[in-house]
C-alpha cells in the first residue's frame, strides 16, 4: 500500500495492489457496483444510494467514523467499462465527487467534496483478481494521525478481505 504524500495539500494518496483469491474479475465488480448488497457487508456504510438527478446517475454514500469524529458523506459519480486489451479483460471503474444541489449538506456530517477513485480488476490467471486502485479524498475537518495510520495500515486490507468474503456469499443472496 504505497502512500504518495503530496506536499500542497497536505493529503495522502493512495496507491492500491492486492489480490482476492477465489474470486473472479466479474464476480468482483458485480460485488463493488452492488451498492444495495454494500450495505449488508460494509460496517462503514450508514447511508448508500444512487439517484438520478438532471439525467445523471449520482450515488450519496454516508460514512460512519469512529467516535468522536463526524461521519462523513460523498456525493459522486461513477462509470464502469469492461475492455478488451491485448486479449485480457479488464474492468475498471471511475468515480469522482461532484456538487448536485439536490443533495445538500446534512447537519453534524462533513461533506467530502474532494475525491477521486481509478479502480481496475483483471483476472490472476487462476480463479481469482488482481487488484489495482487509486484513491484520493479530502476528508475535511482535523483527522487525527492515528486514523490516518489505522485506515492504510489495516482498513484498507480489511476492506480487501470484507469484499472475498462479501464475494463468495454474493450469489448466495442475490
Amino acid at each position: 500500500l504505497p502512500l504518495l504524500f503530496s506536499q500542497q495539500s497536505g493529503l495522502y494518496e493512495y496507491k492500491i495492489f492486492g489480490g482476492l483469491a477465489d474470486c473472479p474479475p466479474k464476480l468482483c465488480m458485480d460485488v463493488y457496483m452492488d451498492l444495495d448488497f454494500r450495505k449488508q457487508w460494509d460496517q462503514y456504510v450508514k447511508e448508500l444510494y444512487e439517484k438520478t438527478y438532471n439525467g445523471e446517475k449520482v450515488i450519496y454514500w454516508e460514512v460512519k467514523y469512529p467516535f468522536p469524529l463526524s461521519n462523513r458523506d460523498y456525493v459522486y459519480i461513477r462509470e464502469c467499462q469492461e475492455m478488451d486489451v491485448d486479449g485480457r479483460k479488464i474492468w475498471a471503474v471511475l468515480a469522482q465527487s461532484v456538487s448536485v444541489p439536490q443533495c445538500p449538506e446534512k447537519p453534524g456530517v462533513i461533506r467530502v467534496k474532494s475525491y477521486k477513485q481509478s479502480l481496475a480488476i483483471e483476472s490472476d490467471g487462476k480463479t481469482g483478481s488482481k487488484v489495482y486502485m487509486y484513491y484520493f479524498d479530502n476528508p475535511g475537518g482535523m483527522i487525527p494521525s492515528w486514523l490516518v495510520n489505522w485506515a492504510a495500515k489495516s482498513g484498507v486490507p480489511t476492506f480487501l478481505k470484507d469484499m472475498q468474503k462479501a464475494c463468495r456469499n454474493y450469489s448466495k443472496s442475490t
